[in-house]
């Protein structure tokens, strides 16, 4: 008797599990919908692109190829010949500076201004929407006014230093060796506090007032507020704009492409105007290509570091 009850039973058990399976087939096919257009965009325009980058950095691939296909292997030679070019330490050391000197500037001055901007006052928001200004400029059309600002005889720059007294003399801002590195970290600056004010302004407004009225009670307010309370509870934003930041400046290209070309005397060369030089202008896209590997693996370098030391900071509280 017992047997015989629990046949209807499992019979109709069967196909509503039959039906939940196919429930979950439709399921998974609509995810697939959405992440395979994903997946193909992300093939077609990054994997491919760097794939290529690859296979071409180990290749004597010139301007030749594009009318005869021959590009044969060379193995090791354009890293070999990248590496004992002399222009090569002099880049790699104008990135460090470019890219340090950047950041600095970018994150300090975006955090000064995004602690002013969470006080409310009058047109708080009108100046915040001033502050995206260069950033939704166009890189060229800023570097463009910045070289007329910067222009030595007749740059806005030296004339109101004149003007106040500071200086007698032109300041050769982009056409001397001394300084022209020094005007490019300025003016990279100024591109990127916006990024910085945003998101920086973006996670102050995520802090709770009781975490500040708090540390009131208990005397930490001004710096001490600022150390014990704010940056604490700001470090994966600072985290998130700090990676980004370097990511984004060591590739720097039109800027710097803008301004001084490289020059002068390769004064504000990097690895990234480097490798432009060398594909597009003498046309050695297999030496071309490797140097722009090197610049991806000194990028998937610092971020690995950086985000683990991140990772244990955090763990260790």
């Amino acid at each position: 008797m017992t047997t015989t009850a629990t046949q209807p039973v499992a019979r109709a058990a069967g196909p509503a599990s039959a039906a939940r399976r196919r429930a979950r087939r439709g399921d998974l096919l609509v995810r697939y919908a959405f992440i395979v257009p994903a997946a193909l965009y992300m093939i077609a325009f990054f994997g491919y692109p760097i794939l290529k980058n690859i296979v071409m950095s180990f290749q004597d691939y010139d301007f030749a190829t594009f009318f005869n296909g021959e590009a044969p292997f060379v193995g090791l030679a354009n890293y070999t010949a990248t590496f004992s070019d002399p222009i090569f330490t002099r880049a790699l050391g104008n990135t460090a500076l470019f890219t340090i000197g950047s950041i600095i500037g970018q994150f300090v001055i975006g955090m000064a201004l995004a602690l002013y901007f969470r006080k409310k006052f009058p047109l708080s928001g009108f100046l915040r929407s001033l502050l995206l200004l260069p950033w939704l400029l166009p890189m060229i059309v800023s570097a463009a006014v910045w070289r007329w600002i910067l222009e030595q005889d007749n740059g806005a720059l030296n004339r109101f230093l004149e003007g106040v007294g500071l200086i007698s003399d032109p300041i050769p801002w982009l056409v001397s060796s001394s300084t022209a590195l020094l005007a490019v970290i300025i003016v990279n600056i100024w591109l990127g506090i916006p990024f910085n004010v945003v998101l920086l302004y973006s996670g102050l407004q995520s802090i709770p007032d009781e975490l500040y009225e708090a540390g009131q009670l208990d005397g930490a307010t001004g710096w001490k507020s600022f150390w014990h309370i704010t940056l604490p509870m700001l470090r994966p934003v600072v985290s998130v704009v700090l990676l980004l930041g370097v990511i984004y400046t060591i590739k720097v290209l039109d800027l710097i492409i803008g301004l001084t070309g490289g020059g002068p005397a390769n004064a504000t060369q990097t690895l990234a105007t480097r490798s432009y030089e060398m594909s597009f202008i003498e046309f050695d896209f297999g030496q071309g290509a490797a140097l722009s590997n090197i610049l991806i693996l000194i990028a998937l370098a610092f971020s690995l570091v950086y985000l683990r030391a991140n990772a244990r900071t955090a763990k260790n509280g």
